[in-house]
């Protein structure tokens, strides 16, 4: 089903894709009070949704009911987006679109939360994206429970509870090709002191390597940045970062054996 042409009554086949050009001068129609350049905004992102969806193929949900629940955070996006940020909305809309999904999904799990821990939780998701927001980064539990006046631990432990376990390799974005996946998400948050690189003593291998892989590998395993981190201070997208980390690791890997 997840192949099929049409959903809820939309043909993929036939889906545009903006450019980043157009989205930056519908964006300012949208500001204008363009509606129409609000629909040509959301019309011209479907094929994001449609992709997202995709790693939810093997949850046993309907794609349509996926899809339409994926474009309402694809919606919310689209009116919460600020274009003078440096960020491109394909990376602002992902995490909202699955958001979205997930919340669909959790919703809707047969397993049995008790009610006050689903409404602790929910108020503590509701803090989350509005700190999330204000703060341009994901608050702590710490933070989150001071924003709602509750114990870290009682709030962690509700948004355990609510929160949809995924596997490590589960994609959460993919672009040309080029897949990122949860565990590229993971931040190595060591002490650089005992990063893996000087441990096993590969610096000459590494200065071998291509300045970029050279800058990609020191901000992921020394400085400990996620992928995202790395991708916005050299200036590439996450699945390049992805792409050359993974590349480079194998040459290392080859100058050692």
């Amino acid at each position: 089903m997840y192949g099929k042409v049409e959903i809820c009554g939309v043909n993929t086949s036939k889906l545009k894709v903006l450019s980043e050009k157009e989205k930056s001068i519908l964006f300012e129609k949208m500001r204008d009070g363009d509606k129409n350049a609000r629909e040509q905004l959301i019309n011209g992102n479907l094929r994001l949704v449609l992709s997202i969806i995709q790693s939810f193929r093997n949850r046993g949900e309907n794609p349509d009911d996926l899809f339409q629940v994926g474009c309402i955070g694809l919606i919310k996006a689209v009116d919460h987006f600020d274009p003078t940020l440096k960020l491109q909305f394909t990376t602002y809309a992902y995490p909202m679109i699955v958001g979205e999904i997930r919340r669909y999904l959790r919703d809707n799990s047969s397993i049995r939360v008790p009610r006050s821990m689903r409404d602790l939780a929910f108020r503590a998701l509701k803090c989350r994206e509005t700190l999330t927001s204000e703060l341009n980064m994901e608050p702590t539990v710490e933070e989150i429970a001071k924003c709602i006046g509750e114990d870290p631990r009682a709030v962690a432990r509700a948004m355990d509870a609510v929160s949809e376990p995924i596997s490590l390799y589960e994609p959460v974005y993919s672009d040309n090709g080029d897949s990122v996946y949860v565990l590229d998400q993971i931040k190595d948050s060591s002490d650089s002191d005992e990063a893996w690189l000087e441990r096993i003593a590969i610096k000459n291998a590494v200065s071998s390597l291509a300045e970029r892989e050279r800058m990609i590998l020191l901000l992921r395993f020394y400085r400990g940045k996620t992928q995202t981190e790395v991708s916005e201070e050299i200036g590439i997208s996450q699945a390049q970062v992805s792409r050359l980390e993974k590349s480079a690791l194998d040459k290392v890997k080859k100058m050692l054996s």
